[in-house]
């Protein structure tokens, strides 16, 4: 036996070995923070599975599959115009109000389709940061103040981190421009105003069908709230209408597919989200059966969801055990980041972004965190760091990133928004 070959596989089996049999079970803290992590991933699969990663993942599906490759580099790639293409990235977020975790499907597909790194990370860091709803309820809850710098460092942190990204990596970024004007133009099958009615259609059903129930009920987003599955319901029929008539999807397939969700919200209608389901496995079913451009979407969809979904529930237990979930602890006590986080020193900046960039935050669920945390003594620069820091980043993102882009650009790229964050609750912190 050749051990210089086989010590490797030595030191995991006795490494493994040793983990297990001091496994520290039956101690309170532990125990406490495995169900902690059970807790979190049951909670993660029944809010965001099925309403905001199967919808995201159709549309990265439809991008790699339906956008050309031109007008994805025609407007976000390597060479495209810099103004243009920050723009469009920059605003994203709020159109799309997507968490860290929805919005890495959405990444993978452009991203795929030759989009430049300096405008992908962009997108990636504005689609969950440039929240109206979450800004808005900031001003209301933590102070008029906070959420004004809220909505400034998000806006423009997108911009400088998707700057300093393709400045970092130029040479690569000119590579790709070189290889990028080097394409022959592909073939356009239909005009831009049907697919942008057809991408429309899904991010209305994204969109509406995970609208979240604000704090007044009065006033226009909590109307939109009452009628979300209603709304939801006319988006999922205008791109049943875009397949059929653009698409060559049949009347009597796209027909079947409707009639059962259709059937069960009627029946049942305090639960919408089976008529969901029933939905989402009808409309799987169909286009995975036909052998044209829906069978390709499909393939395209299960593709991006195999890649990123199991990091994604690795990343929620390990965020579980960790840090627990809102109003419960994990394996690191809360004392311990409510200690550390008081006043406005470097340390309570730096931990507060460190601490946001790895715990997992659900859209709007920061906001009551961070009332929490500051009834307890939180600075408000370490506040506005985590805000900054935290819904734009996870632990689970972090492990699909480096999936997509690879570990030295998933590195710098969260250095950046950990290092921007800090430095923005600094100065937030100093004047306020």
């Amino acid at each position: 036996m050749n051990w210089k070959e086989e010590w490797k596989s030595l030191v995991w089996i006795a490494g493994a070995f040793l983990a297990c049999y001091f496994l520290p079970v039956g101690i309170p803290r532990f125990d406490h923070a495995v169900t902690e992590a059970l807790e979190l991933v049951k909670w993660y699969a029944r809010e965001h599975v099925v309403l905001c990663l199967v919808p995201a993942f159709f549309i990265a599906g439809a991008i790699s599959v339906f956008v050309s490759q031109e007008s994805v580099m025609k407007y976000l790639g390597a060479r495209a115009n810099k103004a243009l293409a920050y723009g469009v990235a920059s605003v994203s977020g709020t159109i799309l109000a997507v968490c860290s975790c929805t919005v890495l499907p959405l990444f993978a597909g452009i991203w795929k389709m030759g989009a430049g790194l300096g405008p992908a990370a962009t997108f990636l860091y504005s689609g969950p940061a440039i929240n109206v709803l979450a800004i808005i309820l900031t001003a209301r809850v933590l102070g008029l103040e906070i959420g004004i710098a809220r909505a400034v460092g998000a806006i423009g942190f997108g911009v400088i981190i998707g700057l300093l990204m393709h400045l970092i990596f130029r040479k690569e970024e000119q590579a790709k421009a070189d290889a990028q004007a080097r394409m022959s133009p592909p073939e356009v099958n239909r005009p831009l105003w049907k697919n942008s009615l057809y991408f429309a259609s899904m991010v209305g059903i994204l969109v509406f069908a995970n609208w979240g129930k604000p704090l007044d009920e009065t006033g226009v987003w909590h109307a939109v709230w009452t009628w979300k599955w209603p709304i939801a319901s006319l988006c999922a029929a205008g791109l049943g209408f875009c397949l059929v008539r653009w698409f060559g999807v049949t009347l009597l397939g796209m027909s079947l597919v409707a009639v059962p969700p259709l059937v069960l919200a009627i029946f049942l209608p305090k639960d919408p989200l089976i008529a969901f389901v029933a939905g989402v496995i009808g409309f799987s079913i169909l286009t995975s059966m036909d052998g044209g451009e829906t069978g390709q979407w499909f393939s395209s969809t299960w593709t991006f969801a195999k890649q990123i979904f199991p990091l994604l529930l690795c990343g929620v237990l390990a965020s579980g055990f960790l840090l627990g979930r809102v109003g419960y602890e994990g394996i690191i006590p809360s004392g311990w980041v409510e200690w550390a986080v008081g006043g406005n020193s470097l340390r309570a900046n730096l931990l507060a972004s460190v601490v946001g960039a790895f715990m997992y935050f659900a859209t709007l669920t920061e906001v009551p965190i961070l009332q929490g945390l500051m009834g307890a003594g939180m600075g408000k620069g370490p506040a506005l760091a985590l805000l900054l820091a935290g819904p734009a980043l996870s632990l689970q993102s972090m492990l699909v990133i480096n999936q997509i882009m690879g570990l030295k650009k998933t590195a710098v790229y969260v250095s950046l928004v950990v290092v921007l964050s800090t430095a923005a609750g600094i100065l937030y912190g100093a004047f306020f």
